[in-house]
């Protein structure tokens, strides 16, 4: 098992009463860089209470609780608001993410700051669930003819979407992964699996097999590992809640197969049981055991993925985690497009990032 130093803290938080002001300027810092602080926060306070943290970063820490209980009760709202707005369209309205974690009560969603609010539609309904967000406040951000080209050519989503009066952020899909993607999943295998929610609305979640793997596709193909702890600990959330059930360490594997992401899971399993020491019956290893690439290219992505996901260590030594992260980038991109896409793109990113400066 690896071990990192805020993976470490997380886990046993009692033990930062002996931290120096340093160490907790350290952990403050890569906790918030991370989306971690609430969910420290909260570890804190349950375990041991954040009276015993010193005043410093004790404002911090309760700050982070205040943001994330915020957040929480706008999204309950924000929840409510689409509901109403998309209730004359004939279209489950599927939570992704963050937003899935707190409206199903699932362990991820217990000090989890996130961005914006996630929801899958049928894509022949897109337009009709647009059109009905835009005309009750929801506004499409200002892009470019290349990039609302980019959104609804190629990507699984359109435009993201933000309120007029509360600025909320609003992503709206069609698929879990682009549709350009090499682990592309088809939208007709997720909604008839999909559970239903006791909201106001016609509110799903994805199946436990199916959430645990699209935030799999999250993290292995976003490309930004700056919080891909934050995207770790989520999988081992859900690995740890829906595990109690015998049954879905086989319709995991099974569904993998189905979904051609026997590869991605691997690669998950390895990750969780290295940093979070995840637990899982020894018969689902030996079941995804025939999705492991050849030894050369696993102990190759294994340093890779272990490095990139690291936390700093408090000293600064940060081997080749920055050279890492910079190819786990790379092949985030290309995962979700193929080189003939992504070269223009990128040069296309990079001329106006120039020109912006």
């Amino acid at each position: 098992m690896r071990t990192d130093p805020l993976a470490a803290a997380l886990a046993a938080p009692e033990r930062l009463a002996r931290q120096s002001t340093r160490e907790w300027e350290w952990l403050i810092g890569h906790a918030r860089t991370a989306r971690l602080i609430a969910r420290l926060a909260l570890r804190i306070d349950e375990c041991c209470g954040l009276d015993t943290v010193p005043p410093g970063p004790r404002r911090h820490l309760a700050w982070a609780l205040c943001e994330w209980e915020a957040q929480v009760r706008t999204l309950r709202w924000d929840v409510d608001f689409i509901g109403r707005a998309l209730e004359r369209v004939d279209t489950p309205v599927v939570l992704l993410k963050g937003a899935a974690y707190v409206m199903a009560g699932l362990p991820p969603a217990r000090g989890r700051l996130f961005a914006d609010i996630d929801i899958m539609v049928r894509r022949d309904r897109i337009g009709e669930v647009e059109q009905a967000l835009l005309v009750t406040g929801w506004a499409d951000h200002a892009l470019d003819a290349y990039d609302q080209r980019y959104y609804r050519t190629w990507m699984h989503e359109i435009p993201p979407l933000q309120h007029i009066q509360r600025n909320s952020e609003l992503d709206v899909h069609h698929a879990i992964a682009p549709l350009t993607a090499r682990h592309y999943v088809a939208s007709e295998l997720l909604f008839p699996a999909a559970r239903k929610l006791d909201l106001r609305g016609n509110f799903f979640v994805l199946a436990p097999a199916d959430m645990l793997l699209h935030s799999i596709i999250h993290l292995m193909q976003e490309g930004e590992f700056d919080h891909a702890l934050r995207d770790l600990l989520d999988i081992d959330d859900l690995f740890r809640h829906f595990g109690r059930d015998p049954a879905f360490w086989p319709a995991l594997a099974q569904r993998a197969e189905q979904h051609r992401l026997g590869r991605p899971l691997y690669y998950a399993v390895r990750q969780a049981r290295a940093f979070l020491d995840t637990p899982m019956p020894e018969d689902f290893l030996a079941a995804i055991a025939r999705f492991r690439p050849n030894p050369a290219s696993g102990a190759i992505m294994d340093a890779v993925f272990g490095a990139g996901m690291a936390t700093e260590s408090p000293d600064g030594q940060r081997g080749f985690a920055d050279f890492s992260r910079w190819l786990l980038y790379v092949r985030g991109h290309y995962m979700r497009m193929p080189l003939r896409l992504l070269l223009p793109h990128l040069m296309r990113k990079g001329w106006r990032r120039g020109t912006a400066r």
